[in-house]
């Protein structure tokens, strides 16, 4: 029998997962990693990867059918769905096998199944009903990841009622869209349908969409998505959904009052929740919350031995912030000098809708809800050349800055290509920059970054070009 004692288990093989068992094993750490559905987890499958595949398709088509506004001519635009779904699918396996090829590179041994704890330092593992081995470790790794939360009576059955994974392979552009919720997800898929020709109406339960987003970005998001012919209630929500042959009717509650409409599909995207059953934390000290698992911030669950990293550990649900906590957790096991918990207020996050959103640090709400005094900068897309050279001149990047030290507190931005630009911000923060590097900074021209620099002056009074 091959050996089943490992100095780390990790269970979960998605973005922290893999990360960890890699990381593992470079600190040659003997690692085993168990997953029982495909290495690289949703985001790569099923969410992050497969869902840019498909947005890219629906910006060139939309860059095609205003072909004139750059000089040129495009003739019988159309578009094969079945070829942008698979696209989609070939990218995501690709990037499935490369995970694999890393994982063997690095000498982890995989196990196809399902883990569950099974005492102090064991884990069984199992699928259809078949033991597949019995693992003991003193250090074992939760990173099983999230699923789509499901709402009584709007379950979803692949035809008419649509998840995440149903959108992604979609057998049709419906020609009415409903979309419930509007945070990333949502509003991503509702782009995407929309830009490929469905009617969207998308119904957001708080005042405003992308609701985790700065005021002033989700403001100017729904203004952009509005004037673009897409439908937007917030404040709303779906009483019922009752499916007919090919059709869902739906009752909506809005402005105060009840109305029933009618579309050919609907997306459900209102949340997620941990997947934390059959993993046998009954009987150990690992306590949950609201689906998720608690942790310190070294990752550590009140079970010793026991961590947990990801979505399953609870918010953000990104899965950059999952690799990051898979590295921090296994170099704390390791012993590695000069570590420092993740600080959430520096991981960034995007939203790839048209125009897209990006956004690190705290809001402007936020850091007044803190007590602080901020100085604010802002600086819009139409006066930067490169923008407008792109055709794409609508945008806004905002800063913020404390008013007593000129820390960077937040930067959330706007528009074409701004899930590019935030990890300069980012960098920025983590190097604890004020407002003087960032304005002693030389920014490229012509560049879209060069409105970060002039945000920057903005909130000093010191802007030129706006």
């Amino acid at each position: 029998m091959a050996d089943t004692n490992f100095d780390i288990i990790v269970v979960g093989g998605g973005p922290g997962g893999y990360v960890a068992a890699i990381r593992a094993a470079q600190l040659k750490m003997k690692v085993a990693l168990v997953e029982a559905n495909h290495l690289g987890g949703i985001c790569l499958n099923w969410g992050c990867i497969p869902t840019k595949a498909l947005l890219r398709s629906s910006e060139i088509y939309h860059n095609m059918q205003h072909a004139k506004n750059y000089g040129l001519s495009a003739d019988g635009i159309g578009f094969d769905l079945d070829a942008i779904v698979q696209r989609s699918r070939k990218i995501s396996k690709q990037l499935n096998n490369g995970v694999g090829h890393l994982l063997k590179k690095n000498k982890v041994t995989v196990f196809d199944g399902y883990g569950t704890l099974n005492g102090a330092g064991k884990l069984h593992v199992e699928k259809d009903g078949k033991t597949v081995a019995d693992l003991t470790s003193k250090h074992i790794i939760l990173a099983t990841g999230a699923r789509a939360r499901i709402l009584p009576g709007m379950e979803p059955d692949g035809q008419l009622i649509w998840y995440y994974k149903d959108a992604l392979v979609p057998n049709v552009v419906p020609k009415r869209l409903l979309v419930i919720g509007s945070g990333a997800i949502g509003i991503e898929f509702a782009s995407f349908f929309h830009t490929m020709g469905s009617k969207t109406t998308v119904v957001e339960m708080v005042d405003r969409v992308v609701p985790a987003e700065d005021a002033e970005i989700s403001a100017f998001l729904q203004k952009s998505l509005v004037k673009d012919g897409m439908e937007i209630l917030t404040s709303a929500g779906v009483k019922a959904l009752k499916k007919g042959k090919d059709s869902v009717t739906a009752t909506l509650e809005f402005g105060g009052k009840t109305e029933t409409r009618e579309f050919d599909r609907v997306i459900v995207a209102a949340g997620i929740v941990g997947n934390v059953e059959k993993l046998g934390l009954e009987g150990t000290k690992v306590k949950v919350d609201r689906t998720h698992i608690v942790v310190n911030e070294w990752l550590e669950t009140g079970e010793p031995g026991v961590y947990a990293i990801g979505d399953v550990a609870g918010a953000p649900w990104l899965a950059h912030k999952a690799s990051h906590e898979g590295v921090l957790c296994v170099e704390k096991i390791a012993g590695t000098k000069g570590l420092h918990p993740i600080n959430p207020d520096r991981i960034p996050g995007c939203t790839y809708c048209r125009p897209q959103i990006a956004s690190v640090g705290l809001t402007e709400a936020q850091a007044k809800e803190r007590g602080l005094k901020v100085k604010v900068g802002r600086f819009p897309f139409q006066g930067n050349g490169k923008a407008i050279a792109l055709g794409e001149p609508d945008g806004l990047i905002k800063v913020l800055f404390d008013d007593k030290t000129g820390e960077l507190l937040g930067a959330h931005m706007i528009g074409a290509e701004v899930t590019e630009l935030i990890q300069g911000y980012g960098i920025a923060m983590e190097l604890e920059t004020t407002e003087a590097e960032l304005m002693h900074t030389v920014f490229a021209h012509p560049t879209l970054s060069e409105m970060m620099h002039e945000s920057v002056l903005d909130a000093y009074g010191r802007a030129v070009h706006f």
